[in-house]
């Protein structure tokens, strides 16, 4: 999520509800609605019933994705208000379980403040090209979808940056899913999956170096919470480090003591939609996975990414004191009300950034982000979530109990 976001009204119901049987909250009440704005894409796997809504004017996203057609439960969160109504003039949220941006949000290299503006939130501005602008379809089938985008964006050391962004979008089989995670799914768990490969190249004239500065690659899963939800951030053994070296609690002032539980490898993160809160975790320690549990709806969320131990991560955080190359590799996010008591979800996010594009003129970066939801029996989802993970479900459920 972005450091601070506009603020919404905090309700969800569609300003113009789709003439639909579907129940909301499934699948086909989405993509009902969805259509009344875009002419979506619908992807699916090979199994017919697990698909996923993409859409190329709305920024390329994913909005959402069920694993039982148009009646199943539609797993991503999308703000109905945002549809209608003037642009927002920071940011536009139109929810999305899962889209790109481009960092840094804040830092020396920052691409959402004009050069020498104070990093205020008058100030603060997405920039169109990955917040209202439509990308372009450029291969499309039953199961894929390509889409591009060319971007001209200046950042915070006025340095003019050209870019080309191409995002592939795959909904993946079941073998494909067995094969990606090591799993061997068992019959009764129902699953949808699908890969984004995005791809950043440098398309101007001048390489990107420390001195220009330069963006990285910034993927956001927006989910909808329940008073259950919990993310789980698995991280390399940190044994005899401080919880403060291997992660950041402070992104909007300190994530409160009974919101936040760790140990040595993995720490638990109270989802639920009530307080608002980052979390982020250092690239050193970072595993390639985050997941979140929702016991309501026995729904076991899972993202995976390729996290680079060694490589710079810019910091995002606003202001410019912090050292540029502090950032983190993974981030959850829960929010909440702001102080003026108005909030845009209830929602929960899941993130992966991609390390710093330091690119020459036609060099490019590629990060890869998949996620997954499976849906059935606890015993059956406690053996993934063990195997991927490494917690049970009653682990999760009992972190804050």
């Amino acid at each position: 999520m972005a450091l601070t976001s506009c603020t919404g009204s905090g309700s969800q119901e569609a300003s113009r509800p789709p003439d639909t049987s579907y129940q909301k909250g499934s699948f086909g009440y989405d993509l009902t609605f969805l259509k009344q704005y875009d002419s979506v894409i619908v992807l699916k796997s090979d199994n017919e019933n697990s698909q996923i809504i993409v859409s190329a004017k709305y920024q390329g996203k994913v909005f959402t994705s069920t694993t039982d057609g148009n009646d199943g439960f539609s797993f991503g969160w999308v703000n109905y208000k945002a549809f209608d109504g003037p642009l927002d003039a920071h940011m536009n949220a139109y929810g999305g379980e899962n889209r790109l941006w481009l960092g840094p949000e804040g830092g020396r290299f920052s691409l959402y403040f004009k050069p020498g503006d104070s990093m205020v939130f008058n100030n603060w501005k997405t920039p169109a090209a990955f917040d209202t602008e439509p990308w372009t379809v450029t291969a499309q089938s039953g199961s894929s979808v390509t889409m591009q985008k060319d971007m001209s964006l200046v950042n915070y050391q006025n340095t003019p940056l050209q870019i080309a962004v191409t995002r592939v979008i795959d909904v993946l089989s079941a073998g494909d899913i067995n094969r990606n995670t090591g799993l061997a799914l068992d019959p009764g768990v129902k699953v949808v999956g699908y890969q984004t490969t995005n791809t950043l190249t440098n398309t101007g004239k001048a390489a990107w170096t420390e001195t220009t500065g330069m963006p990285c690659i910034w993927m956001l899963d927006m989910m909808k919470n329940t008073p259950s939800t919990v993310v789980v951030v698995p991280y390399k053994n940190a044994k005899g480090a401080s919880f403060e070296a291997v992660g950041t609690t402070n992104y909007f002032g300190e994530i409160p003591a009974d919101r936040l539980r760790h140990d040595d490898d993995k720490v638990f993160f109270k989802a639920d939609g009530k307080s608002r809160g980052k979390l982020g975790i250092k690239p050193t320690y970072t595993k390639p996975v985050i997941g979140s549990y929702d016991a309501e709806n026995k729904i076991l969320t899972i993202a995976m990414f390729e996290p680079e131990a060694s490589a710079k991560y810019l910091n995002q955080e606003w202001g410019t004191t912090k050292p540029s190359f502090s950032g983190d590799a993974v981030n959850a996010y829960n929010d909440g009300p702001l102080e003026d008591g108005s909030q845009m979800g209830p929602f929960y996010e899941i993130e992966s950034v991609s390390p710093a594009a330091f690119l020459a003129p036609a060099a490019s970066l590629a990060h890869k982000h998949a996620v997954y939801h499976f849906t059935g029996e606890e015993k059956a989802l406690d053996l993934i979530s063990r195997r991927l993970l490494g917690v049970t479900l009653n682990d999760i459920q009992n972190a804050f109990k």
